[in-house]
């Protein structure tokens, strides 16, 4: 839809700008000059100014509208609800409310809406568009009801978002577009989705120390932990038990399986651990560290009780399974800490990292590019994390260091090969997120009540979110160009335009 500006004739003066000028010294050098020149007096543009004795400031003519010319009514509605719905799929995607706000601004802006203002909580948008002083703002409200991992739309929405941006597509075709990607069907079949879970889990227990029995059964729990997840979501069963019910499947299957000499597992505790890891992959700790250091509390707020809520679900069905084992007199081994890296190991940990990170991308329904971005990513955080273990530096050290070389290389190289740098932090973190040692702190929790060990998992979930947040910062002076350091940094960008231009103030 192409924005009608006013008319700027003048029969429409009203609505034009008031311009003031100061007025121009007539005795000037530069006016004697040009007096000499001409031979007459220079005539000046003419300032009228009431100076009142009451020391009353320079009168403004009061029908002149301030503000900018918008386009009519009906198309800022229609801009309006357009960028509310991309917004509502950066949020549904684990966008964060800094990319989502940019977003937004840069729509609006590239469709003649100079001014708008955007307001992002965790559960709604609300966009509202200023339009001069004889007009009132006009403001659209959006609730984001549900969260998904499908990577494929919010890929599509970004590349939507550049097209508008850079002028190529008008309103009208950008939501014609818009909904095309939201009616889209996922680019996989939902059984794939499952393997890809399963791959993921079996990927991980090799990371923490398993051997080829414990992939399978790490693959084989969390392919049914997935299904049955599916099921239950057909009946609207709120996350929390759906999380109760895979922590309490994940732990007792592998502590029968342990019982009944089912399959020979050497270290059965890394089973649930690497299923623990997959019911962590989907909660959205990336976007809740990053809206709290960009400072957007009320949403990092809903973000971080999300997390909570899953995190003791997930306690509820690991408790319920320990105790549950006890009173049936099943023992259930205790699970060992993390152990060091060995020079043997580093290359195994790489290469499961790069088919870890690859799985979640597929399972988030991602496509072969970001996919293979993603991979990359992993084998790269994985290979820094073994390195940095294997010189005997702690957890916690060790995973921010690597979630920060992560997001690095994921803010340079992802925009350059169009993939969204949410993506690739997501993917590339994924297989170094604190499973084994979350099993550990609930088991701990449970037998004594000890909470120090929890806490250090809590620790390194935080490292590793904050550490691709920084390292997407440290990326945008190196992805402008390193003789570009004199621009403004904007902050960190995990989705949508790097920088929305700027405002009509």
């Amino acid at each position: 839809m192409k924005a009608r500006q006013r008319a700027r004739t003048p029969g429409n003066r009203k609505n034009a700008w008031q311009v003031l000028e100061p007025p121009q010294d007539e005795h000037g050098p530069d006016n004697r000059a040009a007096n000499r020149r001409k031979g007459r007096t220079a005539r000046s543009r003419a300032w009228h100014v009431l100076e009142a004795p009451t020391g009353e400031q320079p009168a403004v003519d009061t029908d002149a509208a301030i503000g900018p010319m918008l386009p009519d009514e009906a198309t800022v509605h229609f801009v309006l609800d357009l960028a509310l719905r991309i917004g509502e799929v950066q949020m549904l995607s684990g966008a964060g409310a800094s990319d989502v706000t940019a977003t937004m601004i840069a729509v609006t802006q590239a469709l003649g809406l100079p001014h708008c203002e955007v307001d992002v909580i965790f559960t709604s948008i609300t966009i509202t568009c200023h339009r001069g002083s004889d007009l009132p703002p006009v403001t659209a409200l959006r609730v984001v009801r549900g969260r998904s991992l499908d990577y494929s739309r919010l890929t599509a929405t970004e590349q939507l978002v550049q097209r508008i941006t850079r002028g190529r597509i008008s309103a009208e075709e950008a939501s014609t577009e818009l909904q095309r990607i939201y009616d889209a069907p996922h680019p996989y079949p939902r059984w794939i989705s499952t393997l890809a879970w399963g791959g993921m889990a079996a990927f991980i227990s090799l990371i923490i120390g398993g051997d080829a029995w414990t992939a399978l059964a790490a693959f084989v729990i969390s392919g049914v932990v997935d299904r049955l997840g599916r099921l239950l979501n057909r009946y609207a069963l709120p996350f929390f038990f759906q999380q109760a019910i895979g922590g309490l499947i994940a732990t007792m299957t592998a502590t029968l399986l342990v019982h009944f000499d089912v399959l020979p597992l050497e270290r059965p505790t890394l089973v649930v651990a690497a299923a623990i890891t997959v019911l962590l992959s989907g909660l959205s700790t990336v976007s809740a560290v990053q809206d709290a250091i960009t400072g957007y509390y009320v949403t990092a707020s809903g973000r971080a009780m999300e997390v909570a809520m899953m995190s003791a679900g997930l306690i509820t069905g690991v408790a319920i399974a320990i105790n549950l084992a006890t009173t049936l007199g099943i023992t259930s081994s205790s699970p060992a800490l993390a152990g060091t890296v060995t020079t043997f190991e580093l290359p195994v940990m790489v290469m499961a990292g790069s088919g870890a990170a690859a799985c979640f991308a597929l399972a988030s329904y991602t496509r072969l590019r970001p996919l293979l971005v993603a991979s990359v990513a992993g084998a790269v955080g994985a290979g820094a994390y073994g390195a940095l273990r294997l010189l005997e530096a702690n957890q916690i050290t060790a995973s921010a260091v690597a979630a920060t070389l992560v997001g690095l290389g994921g803010g340079v190289l992802a925009r350059r090969l169009k993939v969204t740098p949410l993506v690739v932090a997501v993917s590339g973190i994924t297989p170094l997120l604190p499973g084994l040692a979350t099993y550990r702190g609930l088991y701990m929790l449970i037998e004594n009540g000890a909470i120090i060990t929890l806490m250090t998992a809590v620790a390194i979930g935080l490292a590793l979110a904050a550490g691709v947040v920084l390292g997407e910062y440290l990326a945008q002076p190196l992805r402008t160009g390193l003789g570009r350091l004199e621009r403004r940094l904007s902050g960190p960008r995990m989705a949508g335009p790097l920088r929305h231009s700027r405002r009509l103030d």
